[in-house]
């Protein structure tokens, strides 16, 4: 739910940049990658924090190798995204790779859920959310 929250924020917050006069925000795909940069910054703040990563690292099926270093790689991949949001030049295609790896990390979601490890939504909840935040990516990137 924290990342929902993030992403409508930071969505609401740059479009009232917008019409404040920001020029750079004062349309509805800029300020929608600023509220998926927002997310994705939050997400990935989870990768690295030492009272959160190990929840991410548990979410991991356990059929993959080196759990660890996976939640590293996916935290860099969502920061780096996120990076690219705010590049105008960047923001379709890095909404693009970031609606790639959320399809390619929903599996850890569905392995999650079935175990009940980590952060333990019920899968319909995830699949719901998840749904937002790749179609939210999918209309930046159209």
């Amino acid at each position: 739910m924290e990342p929902f929250v993030a992403l409508v924020l930071g969505f609401c917050s740059a479009r009232l940049a917008g019409l404040l006069g920001v020029s750079a925000l004062d349309a509805w795909h800029p300020a929608l990658c600023v509220g998926l940069a927002v997310m994705f910054l939050f997400t990935a703040l989870a990768h690295f924090h030492p009272a959160l990563r190990a929840d991410l690292i548990g979410m991991v099926p356990p059929r993959l190798p080196r759990p660890d270093l996976l939640v590293t790689l996916t935290g860099g991949l969502e920061i780096a995204g996120a990076i690219g949001l705010l590049v105008p030049a960047l923001s379709r295609w890095a909404a693009a790779g970031l609606a790639l790896l959320m399809i390619g990390m929903f599996p850890a979601n569905v392995s999650a859920a079935r175990r009940q490890v980590a952060q333990g939504d019920p899968l319909g909840r995830r699949t719901v959310f998840q749904a937002v935040y790749a179609g939210a990516a999918t209309l930046v990137v159209l």
